[in-house]
């Protein structure tokens, strides 16, 4: 009999182990996505500004939004928005919240800013885990590579030379890295399209304020 209580005695204790290890490994990826998660809202409002500048627009940009359905051109699965800019109550341009799904080491998000003519306006990584020293280059803190996207449309390069140069593409890749640009000129590329395909919508006269 003192065998069986102890044997039920350790069985408790490594239940009651385990569910308190349980709750705070739960308790701990809670906090931590949150932190994510505002780090990127952070992030994303910092590059709102970087990719069209305030001098460039006179609405409140943050607030102005436009609803995205899911689109495999964003590389999205869920409803999100678009921040549009206006000027004299005129769009200027609009930034798509954009995903990357082949990066080297997961996904890659950005925000791609587009012009009523069809340019790009600019590109920013808002989040990723791609190697550092290598991959991490993407990042604008980290190299100009980003910029050489700026004046872009789907015509300029043409299509079939949106890919890094390695593949026959107009776009460098960085020594040592060639699929995390990749999949970031691909990203882009695709945002462009997905811009060509609802403009009418993006830029609408009709602000959401």
């Amino acid at each position: 009999m003192a065998i069986k209580r102890s044997i039920i005695r350790n069985a408790l204790g490594l239940g009651l182990f385990a569910i308190i290890t349980a709750g705070i490994i739960a308790v701990t990826q809670a906090v931590t996505a949150e932190r994510i998660a505002e780090q990127t809202r952070k992030a994303e409002a910092a590059a709102l500004f970087d990719i069209i500048p305030e001098r460039q627009h006179d609405n409140d940009l943050l607030s102005d939004t436009v609803t995205l359905p899911p689109s495999p051109l964003l590389g999205t699965g869920d409803i999100g928005h678009g921040w549009v800019a206006r000027q004299n109550d005129q769009p200027v341009g609009v930034i798509l919240p954009v995903m990357a799904p082949d990066g080297y080491s997961g996904n890659i998000r950005l925000l791609v800013g587009i012009g009523h003519d069809t340019q790009v306006l600019g590109v920013r990584v808002t989040s990723h885990r791609e190697t550092p020293g290598l991959g991490d280059k993407i990042e604008l803190r980290k190299s100009s590579w980003v910029r050489t996207f700026d004046g872009r449309s789907l015509g300029d390069p043409a299509p079939e030379q949106w890919t890094v140069a390695k593949n026959g593409g107009a776009f460098d890749q960085f020594t040592g890295a060639t699929i995390t640009p990749r999949a970031v000129v691909k990203a882009v590329k695709k945002a462009l399209i997905y811009f060509d395909n609802h403009q009418g919508t993006l830029l609408s006269d009709t602000s959401n304020q």
